[in-house]
């Protein structure tokens, strides 16, 4: 089990934190573009920095500090420019590399004045693919934004949704790590939920049959691959011919995990909260719309609270509620100390090896895994990831997949028309 301090340095991404110097060295999605295709701000926290996204008017797109150099007014209140944001106070204009464009009573003042060139906001490049906004915090030069096959691939139709998790991101990437606790959490503990709620309990089909128990894991496996860890299982009545265990699905290094169809993506807000994304494809139907990114559907995913009589069940009955359930009771930061580790876990040690592997890298000044410079190599990144895991029918293909299906209005639309 790690020490108090060894937790300490792979959960913190503030500025000047280890973990947080290996993590500015990717681009994290900031927003999603079919939420944030107007002139305007939002507000954005990124591996603990406050910062301010705008679109100005002539549609491009800015991320700086959130701050006002002259007064530190909050730029969140910014008026949107043909080039730059503008501070409401007093007028001082800003572009989208940081720059000083405009400070009009200085340079009423004294038409001459060059105190604008002296003075420079804090900001960081962004990016747009796929329906969604990255930003790169880390040293110049930046890399290149992975073309990871899931945003690039045509054909398909996609959602997105979201939600806020208050803990660290850490213990939400140990979770892709661990298989064994779909049986138990997307299944067990499902039926349980549905007995709370007075629902039939779930029954997993598998290969024509009925199963009571659903997924059992006889095996699992793990491996380092050039973009992260892949993962491998045999289940019960399979076998090592099986796709689950001769493709499998990556973990992409540092934070992505990609299944099937889909991604889930962990980006770091601050030490204890994490903005966790749902990001899907699917085969579309024959009337669906062509999809641009501004027109990506986007859906909230709520958090399960904790109130005086006890769990909201009814948001624990689909995977995501139960994850998100069992990431923050671990707390804001899992105390790794007190953990026990077993047989299980064997994927989760090998992630937290690599980690530390790949923060020596940064710390020393050389590019961790996926960190792409060469555009030869970054012209569409396809992944290893099996075809035919979700093979209980279109009704039951993403219901061990972790995506926050019930929320998806993609999803929900197709099912509608299956049933009617």
């Amino acid at each position: 089990m790690p020490t108090a301090e060894e937790n300490e340095r792979l959960s913190r991404v503030g500025p000047g934190t280890p973990m947080g110097e290996l993590l500015r060295r990717y681009w994290h999605p900031i927003a999603v573009t079919s939420q944030f295709q107007e002139r305007g701000t939002k507000a954005v926290r990124l591996l603990g920095e406050d910062l301010v996204l705008f679109r100005d008017r002539s549609g491009s797109l800015g991320l700086i500090g959130d701050r006002c150099m002259h007064r530190r007014a909050g730029m969140i209140f910014g008026i949107p420019e043909d080039e730059g944001l503008r501070c409401a106070y007093h007028g001082w204009r800003y572009a989208a590399d940081g720059r000083c464009l405009e400070q009009p009573y200085e340079q009423t003042e004294n038409p001459n004045s060059t105190y604008k060139d002296q003075i420079r906001i804090k900001a960081y490049p962004v990016r747009q693919m796929g329906g969604l906004i990255f930003a790169y915090l880390g040293p110049e030069p930046a890399p290149l934004l992975p073309n990871w096959d899931i945003f690039l691939m045509g054909g398909v139709t996609r959602d997105i949704g979201s939600a806020v998790i208050p803990c660290n991101w850490l213990q939400i990437m140990d979770n892709s790590m661990d298989p064994i606790h779909v049986e138990w959490l997307h299944q067990a503990f499902t039926d349980y939920v549905m007995e709370r709620l007075g629902r039939p309990r779930r029954r997993v089909v598998r290969e024509g049959q009925r199963d009571e128990r659903g997924w059992r894991h006889m095996k699992i496996g793990f491996s380092v691959f050039e973009h992260g860890i892949i993962k491998r299982r045999v289940l019960e009545g399979g076998t090592e011919a099986d796709e689950d265990w001769t493709v499998g699905h990556p973990v992409i290094f540092p934070n992505i995990l990609r299944v099937s169809n889909a991604v889930q993506i962990r980006v770091p807000i601050d030490d204890t909260h994490t903005w966790h994304v749902w990001y899907s494809t699917y085969a579309p139907t024959p009337d669906a719309p062509d999809q641009t990114p501004e027109t990506i559907p986007y859906f909230d995913t709520p958090v399960p609270q904790l109130t005086a009589s006890g769990p909201d069940w009814s948001l624990v009955d689909n995977n995501s509620g139960q994850d998100i359930s069992v990431w923050y009771t671990q707390g804001e930061i899992a105390d790794r100390t007190q953990e026990h580790l077993g047989a299980s876990d064997h994927g989760v040690i090998l992630y937290r090896s690599l980690l530390r592997e790949q923060l020596e890298l940064a710390l020393r000044g050389d590019d961790p895994m996926n960190v792409f410079r060469d555009p030869a190599h970054n012209v569409y990144v396809e992944l290893p990831v099996e075809k035919q895991t979700y093979r209980f029918g279109d009704a039951k293909r993403l219901e061990l997949g972790g995506q926050a299906d019930k929320y998806s209005p993609i999803l929900n639309q197709a099912m509608a028309q299956t049933r009617s």
